[in-house]
């Protein structure tokens, strides 16, 4: 599986936060790992470890956010844009991995595939808000 797969695995685990409680969502991500089989163990492995980590920094990452995104609050934010937005903040100050450009680059690329019109604009927008206070 590649990197993208990977991350797009990640980002519809960090969706159902969304609408599921927080005691539901160990449940939800055992359900949602019986739903790719093509994934290997280490795949698998990969896909809930980051997740996890991402969902430890959840409210670092929001805080970060709403920072970034002038006017706007994550309350207020598309599901599917916080749930990319949450995803690329976590790889641009946690993952050494991953560059910023490329954690940006894949996010507008979800966002092209998941969100709507604006999606990818303000995706962009946002992280390079985000990078550039990282610096």
């Amino acid at each position: 599986m590649k990197r993208r797969e990977l991350r797009e695995h990640i980002f519809r685990l960090l969706f159902r936060i969304e609408f599921n409680e927080a005691d539901d969502m160990p449940e939800q991500v055992a359900l949602y790992m019986e739903d790719i089989p093509m994934a290997t163990e280490k795949e698998q492995e990969y896909i809930e470890a980051k997740y996890q980590a991402i969902v430890d920094h959840l409210e670092e990452i929001d805080r970060m956010l709403n920072e970034a995104a002038e006017g706007w609050k994550v309350s207020r934010m598309g599901k599917v844009e916080l749930s990319i937005m949450r995803l690329a903040a976590y790889e641009i100050r946690y993952d050494e991995d991953v560059p910023e450009s490329v954690a940006i680059n894949e996010a507008v690329e979800m966002a092209k595939t998941f969100g709507g019109d604006d999606s990818p604009a303000f995706i962009n927008g946002v992280l390079g808000k985000l990078a550039k206070h990282q610096e």
